[in-house]
């Protein structure tokens, strides 16, 4: 049975503000509260040896290389899975199989998560895995995405996707 009136679908506007608000609030304390891992830049050369270009504020996601295998895996496990970070060219015949690492392998996927989520230091940590570098890790024919190629992207996909979640919330309330 529809419910309707200016009531529910006042409350339906109040819960979407409300929601949106948390969103914003829960992203800003994400900012504010940073496991000593994340902010600590720990100087790295992975995968293989990353050169030492930095190109004007691009930032990259690295796997520590003293970080346990176990974590490592389970990371990456999260990161190509549940996480949808783009691990296709991690595949065999892959630009970035090589070399067929843990170490190497966690690198590029949790960059391409910390690319395609938002370059902050919340979207490189990984349970204390990551580390943000300036140091471009890509070599050969592995090319990482970098800060600046991606930040345009992430914003505006974020923004749609809010923009989507809003509409399919006021559908459903519609539908109550």
């Amino acid at each position: 049975m529809k419910r309707g009136g200016r009531i529910f679908h006042g409350i339906g506007f109040l819960i979407l503000e409300y929601f949106i608000v948390c969103t914003l609030a829960a992203a800003a304390a994400a900012r504010v509260h940073q496991k000593a891992e994340s902010i600590i830049p720990i100087p790295t050369n992975s995968p293989p040896e990353g050169n030492t270009t930095f190109i004007d504020g691009s930032t990259w996601c690295v796997a520590l290389p003293g970080a346990s295998q176990v974590d490592l895996q389970n990371a990456l496990d999260w990161v190509c899975g549940l996480g949808a970070a783009d691990c296709s060219s991690l595949q065999p015949g892959g630009p970035c199989h090589q070399p067929d690492t843990l170490l190497s392998h966690a690198s590029y996927a949790f960059n391409s998560y910390y690319q395609e989520n938002g370059n902050s230091d919340v979207a490189c940590n990984f349970g204390g895995t990551a580390t943000i570098t300036k140091r471009n890790p890509s070599y050969a024919s592995c090319m990482y995405l970098s800060s600046q190629r991606s930040s345009a992207y992430s914003l505006q996909h974020r923004s749609q996707m809010l923009k989507i979640l809003a509409i399919f919330l006021l559908l459903y309330l519609a539908t109550l």
